[in-house]
């Protein structure tokens, strides 16, 4: 990334540019990254192409104004911070599902961050509602962030996994990655009827105060912990819901193959 386009990216989270690459001017980077680019996987029922190459990711978030999944938001965001002189490694991790399952290799793409003054943190904003701020890589007690109690714990095979709230939600394996690594990961999440992603709609963003999120017509917001739920009858109130909430401008709504 040249100058102007790293110019351009900190523009679309709303971050200036950071005077060295430190382990806060990381964290800032991270929230503000969150606040501005929801998670969302549109372009799997748009039928859109999702390319992952740092060029494309950066040209989705940055020139066309939208989010993405873990691939594609943490893809353009390792493109970011290498730009800034980050130390950036990618890394697979795979998901544990809702029965403590894990899912295919490949399954999840993050990113282990160092920083100038000595840090090693794992920074993530590809997996929905997951940590605001990144989490020290090498700790393994606990550690508070505003969206959980995290903890990091080494298994005896020498991968990470990574706790909130006492739950387990990934297993990170730290060998670096390229970001071609993770086609079939990416393919397999866009086309397969056994993937969460092709089975439902989702746009979520972090707020201020709390959090927003479109899952096809039901809006749900939450502010202060106070939830409020609102479904929407029309395809123009979704679209006005997508531009208002998330500044993403659609020609026609999305929706899930064979809902309905």
């Amino acid at each position: 990334m040249h100058s102007e386009q790293i110019d351009a990216y900190l523009r679309r989270i709303g971050a200036g540019r950071p005077a060295a690459p430190t382990a806060q001017a990381l964290r800032e980077l991270h929230l503000a990254h969150l606040r501005s680019v929801p998670f969302e996987n549109l372009s799997i029922h748009l039928g859109e192409e999702i390319e992952l190459t740092d060029t494309a990711l950066v040209a989705k978030v940055v020139d066309a104004r939208r989010g993405g999944f873990c691939y594609e938001l943490n893809g353009a965001f390792g493109a970011l911070l290498d730009a800034l002189g980050f130390g950036v490694t990618r890394v697979q991790a795979r998901v544990y599902d809702d029965t403590g399952r894990l899912g295919i290799p490949y399954d999840h793409l993050a990113l282990r961050v160092r920083t100038e003054d000595g840090g090693d943190w794992l920074a993530d904003i590809g997996f929905g509602t997951h940590s605001h701020l990144p989490l020290a890589f090498g700790e393994r007690g606990e550690q508070k962030d505003p969206g959980g109690t995290f903890r990091l714990l080494e298994t005896p095979e020498g991968d990470v996994e990574v706790i909130k709230d006492g739950r387990p939600q990934y297993l990170v394996e730290p060998r670096p990655r390229e970001l071609a690594d993770f086609l079939a990961g990416a393919w397999y999440h866009r086309t397969s009827p056994d993937s969460h992603f092709t089975r439902s709609l989702v746009c979520s963003l972090i707020t201020e105060n709390g959090r927003v999120t479109l899952s096809g017509r039901t809006l749900t917001t939450t502010v202060d912990g106070e939830r409020q739920v609102t479904e929407l009858a029309t395809e123009e109130a979704a679209l006005a819901a997508y531009e208002r909430h998330f500044g993403i401008r659609l020609e026609r709504e999305p929706a899930v193959r064979g809902a309905g």
